[in-house]
């Protein structure tokens, strides 16, 4: 007898041409060389001084293994507020519990992009980007997720993407050239 798996699987929610939901697949297996376009959300979490935390990929990841990023992103399961789907990440993703992440303001409702990384995998991204706040205390992120991290100064931070963009994650680099994103971090 076959034993079934407790543990759910993990969808994300796709999106027609239109920008509207039309299914979902699983997670794991959704990031090929002709991913469909899907929901997500980006965020920048500032601490109580003003930094910004960022973030390097952990090796092990499917896609832009070692890069520096944004805090966190993710994508927001079925019937799910991104802003949920946010605090909910900052638990899976930087360990923070839920009550430490507050603040939380959608910058850039529309943004999305395309990008194709060094192996061929395709990210294709409906993706509000977020600002947050992390009201007390450092994070803990879980190793599966996130190498390295660095608090670091929002001004500091857009010219590094600005003058060596190939050591940060293709998505952060588009979302840092917007003004209303660098002004809301405080760059």
């Amino acid at each position: 007898m076959t034993e079934l798996s407790s543990t759910p699987v993990e969808l994300v929610v796709l999106a027609d041409a239109n920008g509207r939901a039309c299914g979902t697949a699983p997670k794991a297996t959704v990031h090929d060389d002709n991913t469909p376009l899907h929901f997500a959300f980006s965020c920048y979490v500032r601490d109580e001084q003003g930094k910004v935390l960022v973030t390097r990929r952990a090796l092990s990841k499917k896609t832009w293994p070692g890069v520096w990023t944004n805090s966190m992103c993710g994508h927001p399961g079925v019937g799910e507020d991104p802003a949920a789907a946010l605090v909910r990440r900052g638990a899976e993703e930087l360990g923070v519990p839920p009550q430490r992440i507050g603040d939380i303001k959608c910058v850039l409702p529309d943004f999305s992009y395309r990008a194709v990384d060094s192996s061929g995998i395709v990210e294709w991204e409906i993706c509000p980007v977020y600002v947050a706040t992390l009201n007390t205390g450092d994070v803990a992120p879980l190793p599966e997720e996130v190498d390295s991290f660095a608090w670091v100064d929002p001004v500091d931070l857009v010219a590094a993407v600005k003058s060596t963009p190939f050591a940060f994650s293709p998505w952060m680099v588009e979302q840092l050239a917007h003004p209303e994103l660098q002004h809301a971090i405080g760059a």
